[in-house]
């Protein structure tokens, strides 16, 4: 048992208990830290997003066995520590790696298939099994070999065999030292600028300094250049700049060599999880009111057109995800991306990705699948980010009746009707009204906090092109006030596309106008009180709006003040 773990054990929660004893390097790491004088950091299991308000912080929290995240401050203005705990690999060890792979050619049997990563790692870990035997008289990072057998055996002690098993089943399996980040949930982003340390953004902390770095420039470039093979779009000197999705979904960009870059080879991860943060979330974080998240219900219910606009990493993909839950159960919706990151929960999904020109190939572009969906019947049509010659295409997918969700890079409303209109889209200025809804959006400073949040700035409604006045119309709907970090909504009776689109296909005379506000009222209630019940998983979320195409809105509300919780139905 360890130094540490033994001068405070009667105070050590359960979880930590059982942390140390099946992880030494963990103990160990600790230990490390005693014999410095530095002050030992809580454990915790779960993150809040209340820590991120913190002025220090020195927390250890696991992200599967046998992986654990220190985070720590540094000095006031500097990034924090992310420090990655695992079993420790040094030089010795890799003497003994290179051994061990010798030896693992000879017993690998080329028919065998592997159909998931659990699957590669169980076969492995039998594999090792047999040659690596535990000898328990020898030191960390000694071994022997047994050439006495009918096949060579390696034998090490329990810890170093643990590293051995560890740092294999990363490397071949895995994605080697890149894995501690892809399983941390917290982690948004992971950014190598060249030869030294990995910094990632941290959805707590912010941006991070890791203790993973790369010593040189022939590690970086053979790192690189394995880790986009891994993803069927090889990075070479002829090839040097690769967009790609890697395994588990994320998003990768590699520029390869120092052609291009001048600190040589960089890449820069975007992560994004099977499962998608909820509307509910992002409405309990503040990024959007119950009442704008509401009136993007309503227009999604009924067949509008919305763009999600904003600069690089101010949540738009992270919103058009959330919203999805919103479109009807029942119709049918085509994604498509350059790299697949939209996920949505409808049963009739069509999910269509972009390919790169490879040798003897032909690159099929969004423009390409943009045109081919269209023959296909959608409901909806999803396109996850577009940039050029699609804006057309997708006009004419709305003009048809398709109505389109989008991502585009623009800062405001006039930005983007610039973009639009101008060289190389050359959207027609009286089409632009085809285009339902913008929403901008953008990463902010908090004034009341000082921290870096998402907000959505404005939801706004094209309403059309004047040519007379060569001017276009849209009213801001809902905007963000920054002094008091609230959405404010213009109020009844301001809505264009509420009262003169939407009440009219709902058959509610201008009379009754009233009634579409008030249905408006009533879905921002329901959103407030699965944010009040802390009912934020997405798919718990989507349940909830089913059961409202089901029934109603009304009964949804009814039966959830009963008791009842519909979000756990899978009937609903």
């Amino acid at each position: 048992m360890s130094q540490i773990v033994k001068s405070i054990e009667g105070r050590l929660a359960e979880s930590l208990k059982d942390a140390l004893a099946k992880n030494p390097h963990l103990a160990r790491y600790l230990d490390n830290l005693a014999k410095r004088g530095q002050k030992l950091p809580d454990y915790v299991e779960q993150l809040s997003r209340e820590m991120r308000y913190a002025r220090e912080v020195n927390i250890i929290y696991p992200v599967g066995d046998p992986i654990f995240i220190h985070i720590k401050s540094k000095k006031p203005g500097e990034r924090p520590l992310y420090i990655v705990i695992q079993p420790a690999v040094d030089e010795r060890i890799y003497k003994i790696i290179d051994l061990v792979e010798e030896i693992l050619i000879s017993q690998i049997d080329e028919n065998i298939e592997f159909n998931t990563p659990e699957e590669h790692e169980e076969a492995l870990r039998n594999i090792l099994k047999r040659i690596i035997k535990i000898d328990w008289g020898l030191k960390t990072g000694e071994f022997k070999i047994d050439k006495k057998s009918d096949s060579k055996k390696i034998y090490v002690n329990n810890e170093t065999y643990r590293s051995l098993e560890y740092q294999l089943i990363m490397d071949k399996v895995y994605l080697g030292i890149l894995e501690p980040f892809i399983r941390d949930e917290y982690i948004e982003d992971i950014s190598c600028d060249g030869v030294g340390p990995i910094f990632v953004e941290h959805k707590i902390f912010g941006s991070c300094e890791s203790n993973i770095l790369f010593k040189n420039e022939y590690e970086l470039d053979n790192f690189a250049r394995r880790l986009s093979e891994r993803t069927g779009r090889p990075a070479t000197f002829r090839n040097p700049i690769v967009d790609a999705s890697l395994p588990d979904g994320s998003r990768i960009n590699i520029v390869f060599g120092k052609d291009l870059s001048m600190r040589g080879t960089n890449f820069t991860i975007r992560k994004f999880s099977d499962k998608p943060l909820s509307i509910v979330q992002i409405i309990k974080y503040g990024g959007i009111s119950a009442l704008g998240a509401a009136y993007l219900w309503i227009l999604l219910e009924n067949n509008m057109s919305i763009w999600f606009c904003g600069e690089a990493a101010s949540g738009k993909t992270t919103l058009l995800r959330a919203v999805c839950v919103f479109i009807n159960p029942h119709y049918k919706i085509i994604s498509i991306e350059d790299t697949p990151e939209i996920i949505v929960p409808h049963d009739n999904w069509v999910r269509e990705v972009t390919r790169q020109s490879e040798a003897g190939g032909s690159s099929i572009e969004l423009f390409d699948l943009l045109k081919a969906a269209l023959r296909q019947r959608p409901n909806y049509i999803i396109v996850g980010e577009i940039r050029g010659k699609e804006a057309s295409v997708a006009f004419q997918a709305m003009q048809t009746g398709a109505p389109v969700l989008a991502t585009f890079h623009a800062g405001s409303v006039e930005k983007l009707i610039q973009r639009l209109t101008g060289s190389p889209i050359e959207i027609p200025k009286t089409y632009i009204d085809i285009l339902n809804a913008v929403v901008i959006q953008s990463s902010v400073r908090i004034p009341s906090t000082g921290k870096i949040e998402r907000r959505v700035l404005s939801i706004n409604e094209i309403v059309g092109y004047d040519p007379g006045d060569n001017r276009f119309d849209y009213i801001e709907l809902f905007s963000w006030q920054p002094n008091l970090d609230s959405h404010e909504f213009r109020g009844e009776g301001s809505s264009h596309l509420l009262e003169n689109r939407i009440a009219v296909m709902k058959g509610i005379s201008r009379r009754d106008l009233r009634k579409i506000y008030v249905d408006l009222e009533m879905r921002a209630e329901l959103l407030s009180t699965l944010a009040r019940l802390n009912v934020t998983d997405y798919f718990h979320v989507w349940r909830v709006i089913k059961y409202t195409y089901n029934t109603s809105v009304e009964e949804a509300l009814k039966q959830i003040s009963l008791g009842e919780k519909i979000w756990e139905s899978e009937e609903a």
